[in-house]
């Protein structure tokens, strides 16, 4: 990233990609938040025009659990912005019950996954020559995908599965993408433990804001950073990275049959949303 760039960040209002919005501005790249709400985004939008020595961030609202948001989103964003050097895809909730969105979509899948492979397919010809960056997380050792069937059965949903299929098909998507965009590195990142507002509305609500081994927003931050500044040669297309090292994923479910699957899947699912 070099100064002057643009960063476009979803989930910016709060946790990680605040913490990340805060950053980068600080090193003179100009923000573009995305935020669910007005009420979150607004606060956000000062910290980083202060963290960006008085230069206003872009602002822009949009509910991923409907995909004509997105597409408005991307339609603003393609308005406004020529070039989008970096589209960090942070935004994610982890959903307690089974819930259909408009789209037809269970919810966790859409907003974790799906919202952000429609967006980034809108961006495509901004972002050549830049680089797109999924927040995941290490893969569970029980982690399923059906890549053909992502929206599963109501009585066979269970919240922490669900939210990690989502975060596996986050990984799988970079994946596929830097196959067939070779023009846009396209990386996936861990994380960690962070403590964030992630678990808001389910059972998990306290372990995120009190557990006490978690990581700060920040400290999450500065660990994406390398994944934003980096010369691209010294980053491998279509990794996963944790800590700053590519970890061994399972080719059982990480590999370029599955990924490509799920790509075509995903096609589906949103275009007729």
């Amino acid at each position: 990233m070099q100064d002057q760039s643009t960063v476009v960040i979803t989930g910016a209002s709060s946790g990680i990609g605040l913490a990340v919005a805060e950053l980068v501005a600080a090193r003179g790249a100009h923000v573009v938040l995305v935020g669910r709400t007005e009420q979150r985004l607004a606060p956000a939008v000062d910290r980083v025009r202060e963290a960006g020595h008085g230069r206003t961030p872009g602002r822009f609202l949009a509910d991923f659990e409907r995909l004509a948001d997105v597409r408005a989103l991307a339609d603003q964003l393609r308005d406004r912005y020529p070039t989008i050097d970096v589209l960090i895809n942070n935004a994610g909730g982890r959903i307690r019950s089974y819930r259909r969105t408009v789209d037809g979509n269970e919810a966790t899948v859409q907003v974790n996954h799906l919202a952000h492979f429609l967006l980034s397919g809108l961006l495509r010809d901004r972002l050549r020559g830049g680089r797109i960056i999924n927040t995941a997380v290490r893969p569970a050792p029980n982690v399923r995908i059906a890549p053909e069937d992502l929206n599963g059965a109501p009585e066979r949903y269970r919240g922490v599965p669900a939210y990690q299929m989502t975060k596996a098909a986050n990984i799988l998507f970079a994946m596929e993408a830097a196959r067939r965009w070779p023009d846009i590195l396209s990386v996936s990142f861990h994380p960690g433990l962070v403590r964030t507002n992630i678990g808001d509305g389910t059972a998990l609500r306290y372990f995120f804001r009190y557990a006490p081994f978690l990581i700060s927003p920040e400290r999450s931050a500065a660990d994406m950073a390398p994944l934003i500044t980096a010369p691209a040669d010294e980053l491998r297309n279509g990794g996963f990275y944790a800590g700053g090292k590519l970890p061994r994923l399972n080719r059982r479910i990480f590999n370029p049959d599955i990924a490509a699957r799920l790509w075509s899947t995903s096609e589906a699912l949103v275009a007729k949303g």
